[in-house]
């Protein structure tokens, strides 16, 4: 047997699959919250020490998760409820949402490759303000107070020969925004939880994290400002796949796992590490998915 590393951007699972092999996490703090009304499940994992950092495998910071198995319906009223229980949680990230601020919103990935391309569906869909209230302002939305909320989609480097940090960080420095707000598509460990579960955190982002491309972080310490990152898993890792289902085919044989455990694979799976799986309908889920994300940001920076 060798060894294969489940792969998932959600902090949420990478406490699961530790607390299954090795138990408690110290510095890793949890709670869970079930809205029974929405059917929406909402688990915070903070990350308080360095040694809670490295055993997770992530930085230390607050992540949010929002598990949501009605996204992959087409309702609209159930979508608005979500996009609310985002605005939420953002609200609850952001620094200093009673003043008002400039804030950048950046769509990552590659419109081209439909799996990858939620984060420029989500900027499409944005109340962008920034210039109109620079040339007129606060009086052509007839508001006394306003979020100056611009947007961008840096692309991928295969196409603009840059990296998507080097293009933000230009960006950042020229307009100067309080806040930065990150939204890409992200890798799950579990089938069931895509394209249905909302990551947000304080932490950054990873560009290309979730299929192992990774690229430069995009975070407050590398930009100089908080940088809030929201993700849905739109992939799964084959190898994973297969995994679970060995597993679960193992147990219904009367098994007790012994000889399938995840993260541990034959060899021939080892090939399985750069394919990934995604819905059959993910054209009309991203561009529902786009929509709701919008509405959620939309609704958070909103300013009364």
């Amino acid at each position: 047997m060798g060894s294969f590393q489940i792969r998932t951007d959600l902090a949420l699972e990478a406490r699961e699959n530790i607390e299954e092999n090795e138990g408690e996490i110290h510095g890793v703090r949890y709670e869970e919250k079930y809205d029974e009304k929405k059917d929406v499940k909402v688990t915070r994992v903070v990350i308080d020490t360095k040694n809670g950092a490295k055993a997770m495998g992530k930085p230390m910071g607050t992540y949010v998760t929002m598990e949501a198995p009605g996204m992959l319906e087409p309702d609209e009223d159930y979508h608005r409820e979500i996009s609310v229980c985002l605005a939420e949680q953002l609200k609850e990230l952001i620094p200093h949402m009673d003043a008002e601020q400039s804030i950048l919103v950046v769509g990552l990935g590659n419109r081209d490759v439909t799996a990858d391309a939620l984060g420029p569906h989500v900027v499409d869909n944005l109340f962008i303000t920034r210039h109109v209230v620079k040339e007129y302002g606060k009086a052509a939305y007839n508001a006394s107070k306003m979020n100056l909320i611009s947007s961008m989609e840096p692309g991928v480097m295969a196409k603009t020969g840059m990296e998507t940090a080097e293009i933000i960080k230009g960006v950042v420095m020229q307009t100067a925004p309080d806040v930065l707000i990150v939204i890409d598509a992200l890798a799950a460990r579990s089938i069931r939880r895509l394209n249905r579960t909302i990551q947000i955190t304080d932490t950054g982002i990873q560009p290309g994290s979730g299929v192992g491309n990774h690229r430069n972080a995009l975070t407050k310490e590398s930009l100089g400002i908080p940088v809030i990152a929201i993700g849905v898993p739109t992939v799964v890792d084959a190898a994973t796949i297969v995994g679970d289902a060995l597993e679960r085919l193992a147990k219904e044989c009367g098994d007790s796992g012994s000889n399938v455990r995840l993260g541990e694979y034959p060899k021939t799976f080892t090939e399985l590490g750069n394919m990934y799986v995604t819905s059959k309908d993910i054209d009309a889920v991203i561009k529902r998915l786009g929509y709701t994300l919008s509405e959620g940001i939309n609704i958070a920076l909103e300013m009364s």
